[in-house]
């Protein structure tokens, strides 16, 4: 019998001390570099953006891959690549953490679209905001000294 999996993974993390460095018109080569690494781990990404300070993507893993492992690997890698092409000369490197919030099928368009509308969402609602709710709405208690 053959396995069968379908699990979608909404992914935020941020820049570390949420400093501004993912600027917009560098952010789509960044983007692209990610989706590589989606790949190679033979995971496939519906959509990635976000803002200044932070990211979101939509993903389904491999059935191999953990999802702790693939944030440390895409941590890791990126913030080296940022680096070595010196594409954000702001970039501090990666908040410590993230969330993870597993999504229904029946989610993955409302999802979808969400990340895709990051840049407008943000002119009303600050990542910390945007953050705790979403922490509310998966109801994952939290301890306000660690969103600092």
């Amino acid at each position: 019998m053959s396995s069968y999996v379908q699990t979608y993974y909404h992914i935020v993390y941020s820049t570390k001390n949420r400093i501004p460095a993912l600027v917009a018109d560098q952010r789509p080569e960044l983007f692209r570099y990610m989706w590589g690494i989606l790949k190679n781990k033979k995971s496939h990404l519906y959509r990635l953006n976000g803002t200044e300070d932070h990211l979101h993507m939509l993903t389904s893993l491999h059935p191999t891959v953990a999802l702790a492992d693939l944030i440390r690997d895409m941590k890791t890698s990126s913030a080296a690549w940022i680096k070595k092409e010196k594409i954000f000369p702001d970039f501090p490197g990666w908040q410590v953490g993230y969330g993870g919030f597993t999504k229904s099928h029946a989610d993955k368009d409302k999802v979808t679209h969400y990340i895709m509308r990051q840049e407008e969402h943000h002119r009303k609602v600050s990542f910390i905001d945007e953050f705790k709710q979403l922490l509310a709405e998966e109801g994952i208690e939290f301890d306000e000294r660690f969103l600092k």
